[in-house]
């Protein structure tokens, strides 16, 4: 498992973004490391087509993360955390609005 290979004292969260189920990557491997390491590994869907947002519409990645502003905030801005978005160009103006709407709330 990663825990014997190295050391890592911190924590990881990712948020997966697909269409539908049948379309996650790796899903097997990130449900093994949730049940091995629970306190340093997070994993949330956004699944667009099988999902629906606060609002009623379609579940995005910024949706999901503004579920866990709060959270997601004080790893960013009190522990020093970083974030990495990986996927099309297009999906940035969308989360790049939910951060600054969640941080002028802060």
């Amino acid at each position: 498992g990663l825990g014997a290979k190295w050391k890592f004292p911190g924590k990881a969260w990712l948020f997966m973004g697909v269409a539908n189920s049948d379309a996650l990557l790796y899903d097997d491997e990130f449900q093994e490391y949730l049940e091995k390491y629970p306190d340093q590994f997070s994993y949330d869907l956004a699944l667009s087509r099988e999902q629906t947002n606060k609002d009623g519409g379609k579940m995005y990645i910024q949706n999901k993360v503004e579920e866990y502003a709060d959270e997601v905030f004080d790893i960013l801005f009190n522990q020093g955390g970083h974030i990495y978005f990986c996927g099309l160009r297009g999906m940035m103006p969308g989360i790049q609005d939910m951060l600054e709407g969640v941080a002028k709330k802060k």
